[in-house]
């Protein structure tokens, strides 16, 4: 599969080097506004310099990969349906779910494959964890626990466009609660404040939250945010049903543990997302390549990054207002 990749950054880099590294795939063309990161990121991928205009032209390019920031996806994903072209995008998909909406009626109506980029779901601890949870491993699941907290805050001018805590953060975590619950989330509770650094409240935005959601049939998801972690990235969770509970912890830097007389220690969690979700960031490429060449749809799909958002503007409003919100 060929593929243009639109957006040089630091996402941009993990998921083009993946991309190269997949057998029966190459990185055929880079788009970036930054013409000197685009540059050094189609050399280091054996790729070409190309405009965006270009890369949808393109016929020997089949797919491509946006990673450029958020405020272009889906504008770019309209683009990639109307040029046929089989498309992988970061989440999310916007920040508007109206304009999510319209934006998927167009790929519906082109009939080109999309996948969003909610890769917690190929982290394989929280997959395994699935898996088991659809085989019936704990029966009926009641309980579901997911953790999620930075090592430390964003700069603010990164908060400033990043839609906030909920759509930015724990759009992740909402994708994660529906992936473990089965059923879609009917009614959300929010609380949060900004409690590691006062100038993120100052902008109007939260850095500390708790999430409460539940579905029709009663099943309750809690999720817990925070901008800071003194212990490095903190990424955890439990599923709790009627047979027993399943649960994947965080992933350290090695498992070597010393024992003294004060006790065991271990090496610390691995430092952030880069290195957490390597592995994720890799299998969701090649999950995406299966699925296209194979004909099937690919997974999570543009709907997946719609439900998300629909989950994050109900715990905005939820918050602010107090109330619970119903969907």
């Amino acid at each position: 599969m060929r593929f243009g990749v639109i957006g040089a950054g630091r996402i941009g880099k993990i998921h083009a080097a993946n991309i190269a590294a997949l057998e029966g795939c190459e990185v055929r063309a880079v788009a970036d506004v930054d013409e000197a990161a685009a540059k050094a990121l189609a050399e280091a991928t054996g790729a070409k310099v190309a405009s965006i205009d270009a890369i949808m032209a393109a016929s020997d390019i089949d797919a491509v990969a946006i990673c450029a920031p958020t405020d272009m996806h889906a504008d770019l994903i309209e683009k990639a349906a109307r040029a046929k072209k089989a498309t992988f995008c970061e989440k999310p998909v916007d920040l508007s779910a109206e304009r999510i909406r319209e934006c998927l009626k167009v790929v519906q109506a082109a009939g080109a494959p999309l996948m969003i980029g909610f890769n917690r779901r190929f982290d394989r601890n929280f997959a395994a964890v699935q898996a088991r949870i659809a085989d019936g491993a704990i029966g009926q699941v009641e309980i579901v626990q997911i953790t999620s907290r930075d090592p430390g805050p964003p700069p603010l001018s990164y908060i400033a466009r990043s839609g906030g805590l909920y759509r930015d953060m724990m759009i992740h975590d909402f994708d994660m609660a529906r992936f473990l619950l089965g059923e879609e989330p009917v009614a959300v509770s929010a609380f949060g404040a900004a409690l590691v650094d006062k100038a993120i409240g100052e902008a109007g935005d939260i850095d500390t939250a708790v999430v409460i959601l539940q579905t029709q049939s009663g099943k309750v998801a809690e999720i817990s945010n925070s901008r800071r972690a003194a212990y490095g990235y903190d990424q955890r969770i439990e599923a709790h049903g009627s047979k027993g509970m399943l649960r994947a912890e965080n992933v350290h830097e090695s498992t070597v543990q010393f024992a003294g007389a004060h006790g065991f220690t271990g090496d610390k969690v691995l430092n952030f997302f880069l290195e957490r979700y390597a592995g994720a960031y890799r299998d969701e490429i090649a999950a995406f390549v299966a699925a296209v060449s194979s004909g099937k749809a690919p997974s999570p799909s543009g709907e997946d990054g719609l439900r998300a958002q629909l989950l994050a503007d109900a715990a905005d409003q939820a918050r602010r207002t107090g109330q619970v919100v119903k969907l």
